[in-house]
């Protein structure tokens, strides 16, 4: 089997729905961030053997096509949009390095993108002749609606369960930002879109502001709050993966991260935040490395409370963790939030020395958790 290697990654910036990539399509943040990655390797698009991107919100169809016919690929390279909801860029990452491994492929742009502001809107047909089409906000993400909570009570429940405060998700709320604005923009990370090359969203966050707010799911002392849940956001993130065979082709093979492991798993869909950890400690069991060993992880944060058990249950070391600031400084793309993280395990691995690994891990609605490692060469 084939070892595989993640040569380029890049992304957009992370904008709140409705603030600078309103009018944009999906189509455009995806086609972006596919040339910039081939551009970086210098790789031919027409060497590419496949495209998969991840996306939730598109309204059907198969967008990953769309991309990367719009970025210039040959129609004779196939696309695959894949939709485990906030996993999936993450999902079509490691559904691409497994076509690798298996001799399947040569070389794969994966990824993931996601518009909140220009998703279309929502609706059933009617049952019966003379009703009207029935509005609806998401589908449902298991059988029984008894089990299928909405994510914000759902992490709620959470905090209340581990007793984790309000007090203490507000802070790690603050420390994402407070990361965030002191790493800047990396410019060898963005790739613009309008002129947009840093997440907007990231600021200096205050105690006293948190106070403030208003608790929107669960009780008074663990309650979660418009800062400890991230924003709906557009984005997209995409990385080329290559076979050992392929990697002489790229030019920037000297930056490559080796994949060394990867892993998805299924939890109580009640307490879809949890399922990261189940898919984390397989992973790294496969690749017989313990959480200790770790140089970076990124944590997906989508709330405060989800991210802040996933590192507990890890035994992660809170001091590598999501090191440039994570989802609540930057904002939840949900089918790009996967691959997003990928990119910056990718990128701080740059800055380490070979054998150093990173860890990506994220969970998704009714119960989906998955996670990713990376090596430095």
């Amino acid at each position: 089997m084939s070892a595989v290697f993640m040569v380029a990654a890049r992304r957009t910036a992370v904008a709140p729905r409705n603030g600078a990539f309103a009018q944009i399509e999906a189509i455009d943040l995806a086609d972006t961030a596919i040339r910039a990655v081939l551009d970086d390797a210098g790789f031919p698009p027409a060497d590419v053997d496949d495209v998969m991107f991840g996306n939730a919100l598109y309204g059907g169809g198969n967008p990953a096509r769309v991309a990367a016919l719009k970025a210039g690929l040959p129609v004779t390279v196939p696309a695959s949009t894949v939709d485990t909801q906030c996993c999936a860029g993450l999902d079509a990452i490691l559904l691409a390095a497994a076509r690798i491994k298996a001799g399947e492929a040569d070389a794969i742009v994966a990824g993931g993108v996601e518009s909140f502001s220009r998703a279309p809107l929502r609706a059933r047909s009617p049952k019966q002749p003379g009703e009207i089409p029935e509005p609806y906000d998401r589908p449902p993400f298991t059988p029984w609606p008894e089990r299928d909570p909405d994510m914000i009570p759902a992490a709620a429940t959470l905090a209340e369960e581990w007793d984790i405060s309000r007090e203490a998700q507000e802070a790690f709320a603050i420390e994402s930002h407070r990361k965030a604005v002191a790493r800047g923009c990396p410019t060898q990370e963005f790739v613009p879109v309008s002129g947009l090359v840093r997440d907007p969203f990231a600021r200096r966050l205050s105690m006293g502001l948190c106070t403030r707010l208003p608790v929107l799911a669960g009780n008074a002392s663990h309650g979660v709050t418009a800062a400890t849940i991230a924003v709906e956001a557009d984005a997209a993130a995409a990385v080329l993966l290559v076979s050992e065979t392929a990697l002489s082709r790229c030019r920037l093979a000297g930056r490559a991260v080796r994949l060394v492991g990867g892993a998805r798993s299924g939890g109580d869909p009640e307490r879809p935040g949890l399922a990261p950890v189940g898919a984390a400690r397989t992973a790294l069991l496969r690749a017989r490395l313990s959480a200790a060993s770790l140089s970076v992880a990124e944590i997906m944060e989508a709330f405060a409370v989800q991210a802040m058990i996933c590192i507990q249950e890890l035994a992660l070391d809170p001091a590598r963790v999501n090191p440039g600031g994570g989802a609540l400084a930057r904002g939840h793309p949900i089918g790009a939030s996967g691959a997003i993280i990928a990119v910056r395990v990718w990128q701080e691995l740059q800055a380490q020395s070979s054998g150093a690994t990173g860890l990506a891990a994220i969970a998704a609605a009714g119960g989906l958790g998955s996670a990713l490692l990376l090596c430095a060469e």
